[in-house]
């Protein structure tokens, strides 16, 4: 509709994964690097996580494109399947010839036999065999214990399959479950996909402009990066739609260039059940319009709309908890920052005090696991139409201390417990070179850091470096991790990283009146 306004070639901000709009940001090559590590790793199970949009499917396209030519790959991105479907589809993908009878009568030993044959018969070719598995969160238990189980076929030398498994963030909490520990352990690459920086954010703004055609000024100034960073919190899929419906206001308003308001509504329109005021949709109105060839009268409509309705935050249930806007989530995370010596700058406070090898930590805990976790966090609380945020800086047995609304306030263990919704965001310090969790198997400067850690907290003689994670430092971190009430799972996270700092007497941020 608005590509001959802005002489574009074609519509930039598809949602389509159109590969000649392909944009490779540092993570999206390490995420890439990650998995061509793994197919080269002699079996097993890579992980790569990363939220709605993020991009896993497009590295997992650039992958399957640079796959060795050694390699057989089954690829399989509907995976709400039972045991009995999921072993026909990769018989179906890797073309395994199943007995006469008829696949829907071929039992799961079956199956597993064809298959094995099928392995071993490619391993005497000198070929690897793959499989990939998109949107993995939607795996059934039973599923992923099968799938273990094909991890076992092997020969005295290597695996026979490696298995990747893409997915939103909760199959990593999938995978930790002890039900699933076997599988956990056999999990040798992981990898989380972030999202973009905000001059990442840029960058891939203007590539997609000049992959559709865009010459001259760019419809989005340079100034609006950090505006767009900050609503679609660099995720390229909100990106995407936030750019596209964009641009799409700016020719109804026969702009050449976006403009902060536009930008704004645009985001109130695409983004309407995450926005915290109530606004027209004047756009949908105009584009039929400009359809119809009143240009002038689409323009017009959108100029008369309304000023946005601003809700009035509602009134806690508890008077001596007030509601704060949506808004103070992103004050109370620069004011934690801040006790950590970092200034996080314009745009998402977890991305750019990341900068600073500042992470964020976020996930649900109860009182008693943020007390050991012992560290300052923003907490979100129940009591009205909009969520509510409070900075917590000391918890002992009875009482809280709590920044909200610009003030400080003590409060009883039972009404923050009442309030508390059980989510909770905090910083940790990484070590320079931490990517993500890492699991048996493992090798790399993290398991260097954490075996010298584990070492020292023993007094055992520190392991050379080059190791993978396994053998006694294997059972180092399970022991440490039972110790210190995390899960002995043998996966070293970002909590098992804070515990090991905070015992080699790192200073940093605790709660007062918390911890141990």
């Amino acid at each position: 509709m608005y590509t001959q306004h802005f002489q574009l070639k074609q519509s930039p901000f598809s949602i389509a994964p159109d590969p000649r709009y392909l944009f490779m940001s540092e993570r999206h090559r390490e995420a890439l690097a990650h998995l061509l590590y793994g197919v080269g790793s002699g079996g097993g199970f890579v992980l790569l996580t990363g939220e709605i949009g993020a991009g896993k499917t497009t590295v997992c396209r650039c992958f399957m494109e640079q796959i060795p030519a050694n390699c057989r790959l089954a690829y399989i991105f509907n995976p709400k399947l039972s045991v009995e479907e999921l072993l026909l589809s990769i018989c179906d993908e890797l073309r395994i010839e199943l007995p006469a009878d008829g696949g829907d009568k071929v039992t799961v030993k079956g199956y597993v036999d064809a298959i094995n044959r099928h392995l071993l018969a490619n391993h005497a070719q000198g070929l690897n065999n793959v499989l990939v598995i998109d949107e993995a969160q939607n795996l059934s238990a039973a599923v992923l214990e099968q799938l273990r189980l094909l991890t076992n076929l092997e020969t005295s030398e290597r695996k026979l399959l490696q298995i990747i498994l893409i997915g939103q963030p909760e199959l990593r909490t999938i995978l930790a479950r002890p039900e699933l520990e076997q599988l956990a352990q056999r999990v040798i690459a992981r990898y989380h996909l972030g999202s973009l920086t905000a001059d990442e954010t840029g960058h891939y703004i203007a590539h997609r402009l000049a992959v559709a055609g865009a010459t001259g000024p760019l419809p989005f100034p340079a100034g609006l990066t950090g505006l767009v960073h900050q609503l679609t919190k660099g995720v390229p899929r909100r990106i995407n739609l936030l750019c596209d419906r964009a641009l799409l206001g700016a020719y109804v308003e026969n702009r050449r260039q976006v403009t902060r308001r536009i930008l704004r509504r645009a985001a109130a329109e695409v983004f309407a059940g995450e926005a915290t005021a109530t606004w027209r949709r004047p756009w949908l109105v105009g584009a039929a319009g400009v359809l119809a060839g009143a240009v002038l009268t689409a323009a017009a409509a959108w100029q008369l709309a309304p000023a946005p309705v601003q809700k009035t935050p509602a009134t806690a249930a508890a008077p001596r908890l007030p509601a704060l806007a949506p808004d103070d989530y992103d004050a109370h995370l620069h004011r934690l920052a801040g006790m950590w010596g970092v200034t996080p700058g314009h745009g998402d406070p977890c991305a750019t005090a990341a900068r600073e090898d500042l992470r964020c930590l976020q996930g649900k805990a109860s009182l008693d696991e943020l007390r050991r976790l012992d560290r300052p966090a923003v907490l979100r609380l129940a009591g009205g139409k909009a969520p509510t945020y409070a900075l917590l800086t000391a918890l002992d047995g009875t009482q809280a201390t709590l920044e909200l609304a610009g003030q400080r306030q003590r409060l009883a263990l039972a009404e923050l417990e009442r309030r508390y919704e059980g989510n909770y965001t905090t910083y940790w310090r990484a070590p320079r070179t931490w990517r993500d969790e890492v699991g048996a198997g493992a090798r790399g400067p993290d398991v260097d850091w954490l075996a010298r850690r584990l070492a020292e907290l023993r007094g055992e003689p520190v392991p050379r470096e080059g190791l993978a994670l396994d053998g006694p430092v294997l059972r180092w971190l399970r022991e440490f991790q039972a110790a210190q009430h995390l899960k002995a799972d043998g996966v070293a996270g970002p909590k098992t990283f804070i515990r090991l700092s905070q015992l080699a007497g790192v200073r940093e941020p605790r709660l007062a009146g918390g911890g141990k």
